[in-house]
């Protein structure tokens, strides 16, 4: 039996076409942008005993609704798409309690690495019209962008700076098992 009930053992591969990867940080202060990454593509490993995340991110999928800024964002003052084209996850351990799960792992920015925690929801298991069998999942997490080496900013004549250093970063996945 599997270690996450309801989700059998196998390999899922991540549907790039119903995944994202979103995130919320604190501009001016006082509001928030908001963003998504579309290119996020690998693998959900699940065995009798653990579950093992591989992933990639595209790094120039990032949207902010706001060309200008995804250009901005995409430089070397913050993720320097041009030499680093894609993020990483790979997971180094996880607790299940039911449908929750911490799932733990290196997450590679910028071409630096540290370990982060995220909380998933395991939202369950469903069969699409052609016979596929599909699972959901939900996560959320955090980090300091400056953990990344992203560290450009512009300090604010009231006090504070423009762009917020901590990162809230949302998951929605859907992966499909492989037969």
């Amino acid at each position: 039996m599997a270690v996450v009930a309801g989700l059998a053992e196998g390999t899922w591969a991540i549907d790039p076409s119903h995944s994202e990867v979103g995130f919320t940080v604190r501009h001016l202060m006082v509001s928030k942008v908001r963003g998504t990454l579309a290119g996020v593509a690998g693998t959900i490993t699940v065995s009798d005993a653990e579950v093992a995340v591989a992933a990639t991110v595209d790094a120039a999928s990032i949207n902010t609704r706001d060309e200008n800024r995804d250009g901005h964002i995409k430089s070397a003052d913050f993720f320097d798409v041009e030499n680093h084209p894609t993020w990483t996850f790979a997971s180094t351990g996880f607790q299940a309690k039911g449908n929750d799960i911490k799932l733990t792992g290196d997450l590679t920015l910028r071409g630096v690495t540290k370990s982060v925690e995220l909380d998933v929801e395991f939202v369950g298991v469903n069969t699409d019209p052609w016979g596929n069998t599909k699972a959901g999942f939900e996560a959320k997490g955090e980090i300091n962008r400056k953990d990344f080496g992203v560290e450009w900013n512009a300090p604010l004549e009231t006090g504070g700076v423009l762009v917020g250093e901590k990162v809230n970063i949302e998951l929605n996945i859907q992966a499909a098992l492989q037969k």
